[in-house]
């Protein structure tokens, strides 16, 4: 089974695999819990920024992240 988009591709857009591990999963809840409240008309999440065939909130995180429309902000030190 061929994972789409491949993980290569993925974790050279974060530059690590714990900062993909926790932006995947972050943005993951945030799509879950958009289309857990579309019909309440609450409106407190962003919908998915890319058309995907997946179902699965965490395969439309990860090509959001391929696409750059999810990114790691920068942190001041």
């Amino acid at each position: 089974m061929m994972l789409e988009p491949p993980i290569g591709a993925v974790v050279e857009k974060t530059k690590s695999r714990f900062g993909l591990v926790v932006l995947a999963a972050r943005r993951a809840r945030q799509i879950n819990a958009y289309y857990n409240e579309l019909g309440a008309g609450i409106g407190g999440y962003v919908p998915p920024q890319v058309h995907s065939l997946s179902r699965k909130p965490l395969s439309i995180s990860l090509e959001e992240i391929v696409q750059d429309k999810v990114v790691i902000a920068p942190t001041e030190e």
